[in-house]
């Protein structure tokens, strides 16, 4: 690597950065370590350029991101978190990072796995404007930056050596490195299939909801995405209960233990509906289904659905104030 780096110069760091940004399964963390190192030989000046380099890197692929967050909102979101290796929670996870820190979450996404492209999409969704992106993704690519070619430079001797060491080992070590990521995908799997094992409870397809709302003692429909996914996409079941996941408790209190109880998300698998499902559960309540296919199988099958308004607007939430009668 560090021959290739010796040869190229900073094009293959800039190249590294970049795929990496625009999500494809490529470490820059070794290349920024090496890089370091040799910039080691050329001095202050030499680290001061290719960390100029990394930080155009990030922002031309965060941009890109960005830029997709704008125009498709919770389209991308739900993309990302459909190819990412821990679908369940990555984009809900950032969703709360940025009700807590707004664009400032860019500032650690690059220190967060999963975090930095999500990140990019999200604060563009949200509608944070240019300016604020570019400042923030900035410096937190620059303090990225600089902590992993600072270290390749701060150790340029033992990376040096580290390096000879690996070369000397040849295909083993490369065999190695192979099987490490494959037992990393594997142990991300089997958690993947361990949570929705965990999980498994009988759905409501939307067919049955739209009949059962019709009937006279219909069931409540609660709505148990975080607050910032209801940003993104402000579309509501009609008379959709708007709850907290983390305080459910305090939401239902008033429902009766018999009472039939829907819930539903935008995530795969309903997996933040099965999980309030089962806290719903330990409480007492029996009759509580997550409605399959979730917010997005509701509205494909044209049953409508309002729409929650937007920071700009006026009014109270159309789901806000839902009786439970």
């Amino acid at each position: 690597m560090l021959a290739l780096i010796a040869h190229y110069g900073v094009l293959l760091v800039f190249l590294n950065v970049l795929v990496t940004q625009l999500g494809a399964p490529v470490p820059a963390v070794p290349t920024l370590v090496v890089a370091g190192s040799w910039a080691a030989v050329g001095g202050p000046w030499v680290l001061a350029g290719t960390m100029a380099v990394v930080v155009a890197g990030c922002l031309l692929g965060d941009s890109a991101w960005y830029a997709a967050g704008r125009r498709y909102g919770a389209g991308v979101m739900r993309l990302l978190c459909r190819v990412s290796l821990s679908p369940d929670s990555c984009v809900q996870r950032s969703e709360l990072r940025f009700q807590r820190w707004r664009g400032q979450v860019l500032l650690v996404a690059k220190f967060v796995p999963g975090l930095s492209t999500v990140g990019s999409s999200l604060v563009g969704a949200m509608g944070l404007r240019w300016p604020l992106f570019v400042l923030f993704d900035g410096l937190g690519s620059l303090l990225w930056a600089a902590l992993w070619t600072g270290s390749g430079y701060a150790f340029a001797a033992q990376v040096d050596k580290l390096l000879s060491a690996v070369a000397s080992a040849g295909t083993l070590a490369i065999q190695l490195l192979l099987v490490l990521l494959a037992l990393y995908v594997l142990a991300r799997w089997w958690q993947r299939h361990r949570l929705l094992r965990t999980l498994r409870m009988a759905r409501i397809t939307v067919e049955e909801l739209h009949r059962a709302m019709a009937a006279e003692r219909a069931p409540v429909v609660v709505d148990v995405r975080p607050q910032a996914s209801r940003q993104l996409d402000t579309r509501v079941v009609p008379g959709a209960l708007l709850v907290d996941a983390q305080g459910i408790d305090r939401t239902v209190h008033d429902i009766p233990f018999d009472r039939e109880l829907v819930l539903y998300c935008n995530c795969p698998n309903e997996v933040s509906a099965a999980r309030v499902a089962k806290i719903l559960m330990a409480q007492g309540y029996r009759r509580v289904r997550p409605l399959l296919g979730g917010l997005e199988a509701w509205d494909a099958a044209g049953y409508g659905v309002d729409h929650l308004p937007t920071a700009g607007d006026s009014g109270d939430s159309p789901a806000a104030g839902a009786t439970l009668a």
